[in-house]
């Protein structure tokens, strides 16, 4: 599925008093295979949480075939001016083109990854493809073909 036009994650965290919270996020990438690279552009809240209870779901899907994983994992947050920071950060930084500061970085040691597919997908196995998912999802979002490559 890495092929998929993933676009925005969201990541739910949970405070002390275990109150959840989901943010979405714009700038993140994969670091390996278990890894996971966020940019805390304006999070504060999700920093805070992380900071409580370092346990959290990212979760992204691509819309038109819908279609995406849900990672958990244990994360935490690097902060600019340490060599961590420096050296993890550069990609996202890159990805940021100068629009966003960084406020710190959200690394996620992903210890589960589930699947996420649209309903469609579960009760008619036989019968959806993703071509389906992808006229259907044009379809409702006044999209034409080549609007969106894979």
């Amino acid at each position: 599925m890495t092929d998929l036009n993933y676009v925005l994650g969201w990541l739910a965290t949970v405070n002390a008093n275990g109150e959840p919270n989901v943010s979405p996020k714009e700038i993140w990438k994969f670091d390996g295979v278990d890894r996971l690279l966020i940019a805390n552009i304006a999070s504060p809240t999700s920093a805070s949480n992380i900071l409580s209870n370092p346990n959290v779901c990212f979760s992204f899907v691509d819309v038109f075939f819908q279609k995406g994983l849900k990672l958990k994992g244990v994360a935490s947050v690097v902060l600019p001016g340490t060599q961590v920071f420096r050296l993890m950060a550069t990609p996202l930084v890159a990805m940021c083109s100068a629009r966003f500061e960084i406020r710190s970085l959200f690394i996620v040691q992903v210890t589960g990854v589930t699947p996420i597919l649209a309903p469609s997908y579960l009760f008619y196995p036989g019968q959806t493809t993703e071509m389906d998912q992808r006229a259907s999802a044009m379809r409702a979002y006044g999209a034409k073909p080549g609007d969106v490559e894979r």
